[in-house]
C-alpha cells in the first residue's frame, strides 16, 4: 500500500511516528468498516500493532479532504492504516478482527452512518495478502450463511494509494474519550 502524502508527527497512544519508513519487519494493511475512529482504536489496542493512522482509500482523487470524502464523489472510505509485526500478530487475526467488528454487508453504511465513505473495504499491500483477505471473506460468508445474515459487499483491492487523514482525526478517541465509536458486528465469530 503506497502513501502519497504523509505528515510529521507522532501516535498519541504509542508516541512511535505516524510517518513511514516502518520498521523492517512490518506489513502494512487498511481495514474500512465504518467510521474510522473507533476502528482505530480497536486495532491499535491489538497486540502486535506498531502503529495506526486514519485516512483515505480505495476512491479516484488524490490527496482528498474529510469534506471531499464525506462529499461522496471520490470513491474513497475511511481507512485504517494498520502496521503491524507479522511475527507477533499475524494477518489473519487482523482480518477477524476486522470481519467481527462491523456488518460486511451493509453497503454503503455501517449502522446509522450512510454513504460511500462508511463502506467494507480491505487493502493490501501483497498477493499473499489478497490470498488470506479473499480466504477469510469466504470463511466469513459461510458463517454469514448459516447464521441467515446477508452477502458480504467488502471490496479487497490490493496497491491502492492510502492518503492520511487531517491531524484531528488522527487517534480521535484517544484525544476525546468520550467521542462517537459506531462499531458493532454481526455477532457471528469469523472461523479460523
Amino acid at each position: 500500500m503506497s502513501t502519497l502524502q504523509d505528515e510529521a508527527g507522532s501516535h498519541a497512544v504509542s508516541g512511535r511516528s505516524l510517518a513511514p519508513p516502518w520498521p523492517q519487519n512490518c506489513a502494512v494493511a487498511g481495514f474500512a468498516m465504518g467510521c474510522f475512529w473507533g476502528a482505530e482504536r480497536l486495532f491499535w489496542q491489538t497486540p502486535g500493532v506498531w502503529v495506526t493512522r486514519v485516512g483515505y482509500g480505495g476512491g479516484t482523487l488524490e490527496n482528498p479532504t474529510y469534506e471531499q470524502v464525506c462529499s461522496g464523489t471520490t470513491g474513497h472510505a475511511e481507512v485504517v492504516q494498520v502496521v503491524f509485526d507479522p511475527k507477533a500478530v499475524s494477518f489473519e487475526t487482523l482480518l477477524a478482527l476486522f470481519w467481527e467488528n462491523h456488518d460486511p454487508t451493509q453497503g454503503a453504511r455501517q449502522g446509522n452512518d450512510i454513504g460511500t465513505q462508511y463502506r467494507s473495504l480491505i487493502m493490501v499491500d501483497n498477493p499473499a495478502q489478497l490470498a488470506a483477505a479473499k480466504a477469510s471473506m469466504a470463511q466469513f460468508q459461510n458463517a454469514l450463511n448459516k447464521a441467515g445474515r446477508g452477502q458480504i459487499t467488502t471490496q479487497i483491492v490490493e496497491n491502492a494509494t492510502f492518503f492520511p487523514a487531517e491531524d484531528y482525526h488522527q487517534q480521535y478517541l484517544a484525544k476525546n474519550p468520550g467521542g462517537y465509536c459506531g462499531l458493532q458486528g454481526t455477532g457471528v465469530s469469523c472461523p479460523s
